[in-house]
């Protein structure tokens, strides 16, 4: 649901734009404030829950997500939208990192731990794409409204729920880091503002550089307080393995280079070749299949080969989907130039990320394991954010030149795409060559 919220509401955004009276500029924000809020407090979060109880997090930010849901989709004004947007990511910090860690102390038996933890990697990775199916359907059946709607059942039945099923886990009592919380929530705020701003302003622009500037600064001083801090809100030692500061290394390069897919794809199926919400919603269904089947082989896979072997093949295979993108035309078909390329990023996505969340999460001490969720997400979230932002200003700058050159709208457009993809073939090589420095197995035995 909370990975979901972060794509599903992309194809409603014309809808919304409509009817709330959003300019071109504001329109962004509605998918901007979300990432901002839950980017930023991520940190604060899953060290929250570590402390202070992860059921009770957990709990607690998913009743705040189904509240802002349920205020977002009555909201009467752009102003009103936002804000609930905002409270819709603080909400989602919250109970996201926590529900990582609450999955992780509460299957102690290693190998039910890895189909857990396999599981929920696998429903992430795909959540990106069914949320274009699901926002598609919602808005050509019903309406953008039922884009936010949809998340009040289900939202309302973990929050009874899971006080009833889910145990809530010892707590480790100590004061929360206030100058860490400070520094990491307000750096990692201050790098994705800039990153979000440099998408669509251009690496120019003098806010952006001074957003990356102060989130630079802060996130120095976030790891000066760390290293001194008793009782840190990240701690450091949570990158002393090997194998799991590898799985966070990956965990930011591989969004960086699958976000342009959806992005670059959705604007191609619909401005060029008129494919309907609903139509481009489905037309990533290829991808969601690929991860979803990856979850029923790493389970098998990880405890007899490691990691190293499936994250060299997974990145390979992602390299090889997004190089075939490269060649795209403007009046490629469907089956033809993005089915092939679809399916391989999502074995690729599968292979190469689904067994990253066990590694890192499967020998994390117990009363760490919030902080960890937090920092596996934070990676993820500001990877995906970073990645877009250069490569809208790649895409940016090569629509401009082709244009010059006397290219028609279309063929420009395209161009720029095949530029970008181009670059995201170079980020996702950089995921190859960090999965050769993954041991062979796991420091310690999943199963």
């Amino acid at each position: 649901m909370l990975i979901l919220d972060a794509t599903v509401m992309n194809v409603a955004l014309p809808r919304i734009a409509a009817d709330l009276h959003f300019s071109g500029t504001g329109l962004a924000w509605v998918m901007n404030s979300y990432t901002l809020a839950f980017g930023g407090l991520l940190l604060l979060g899953g060290r929250a829950g570590d402390i202070l109880g992860r059921r009770r997090l957990f709990v607690g930010g998913i009743a705040l997500f189904t509240v802002a849901s349920l205020a977002g989709g009555f909201a009467t004004s752009a102003e009103w939208l936002l804000v609930a947007r905002v409270l819709q990511g603080v909400g989602a910090a919250a109970a996201g990192p926590n529900t990582i860690a609450l999955i992780t102390t509460t299957f102690t038996d290693a190998r039910e731990r890895l189909r857990a933890l396999t599981l929920l990697s696998g429903v992430a990775s795909a959540g990106f794409a069914i949320g274009l199916i699901v926002g598609g359907l919602l808005t050509e059946v019903a309406s953008w409204r039922w884009v936010l709607f949809i998340n009040v059942p289900f939202g309302l039945a973990a929050v009874l729920i899971a006080p009833r099923v889910v145990a809530e886990p010892a707590r480790h009592p100590s004061r929360l880091d206030l100058p860490g919380a400070v520094t990491a929530s307000t750096g990692v705020a201050a790098l994705v503002f800039a990153f979000i701003r440099t998408a669509s302003e251009g690496w120019s622009d003098r806010w952006a550089l001074l957003a990356l500037g102060a989130g630079v600064v802060l996130l120095a001083a976030f790891l000066a307080v760390e290293t001194r801090s008793p009782q840190p809100l990240m701690p450091i030692r949570l990158f002393a393995d090997r194998n799991r500061a590898a799985g966070f290394a990956n965990f930011f390069l591989g969004p960086a280079a699958m976000m342009s897919m959806f992005f670059f794809l959705t604007q191609f199926l619909q401005d060029l070749r008129g494919f309907s919400a609903l139509a481009t919603g489905f037309a990533f269904l290829p991808m969601a299949a690929g991860m979803f089947a990856m979850t029923r082989l790493v389970p098998r896979l990880l405890p007899r080969f490691g990691p190293k072997p499936l994250a060299l093949t997974g990145a390979a295979v992602m390299v090889a989907g997004l190089a075939w993108l490269t060649q795209l035309e403007p009046d490629a078909s469907y089956v033809t130039a993005l089915l092939g390329p679809m399916t391989l990023m999502g074995v690729g996505g599968g292979l190469g990320f689904v067994p990253l969340t066990p590694v890192i999460m499967a020998t994390v001490p117990p009363q760490d394991a919030g902080a960890a969720g937090g920092v596996l997400q934070t990676m993820q979230q500001t990877g995906a954010t970073l990645g877009l932002s250069i490569l809208v200003t790649v895409f940016g700058a090569a629509t401009r030149d082709a244009a010059r050159t006397g290219h028609d709208a279309g063929a420009a457009l395209v161009h720029g795409m095949t530029s970008a993809f181009t670059v995201s073939v170079l980020i996702a090589s950089l995921t190859f060559l960090v999965a050769l420095t993954f041991r062979q197995k796991s420091s310690e035995p999943v199963s």
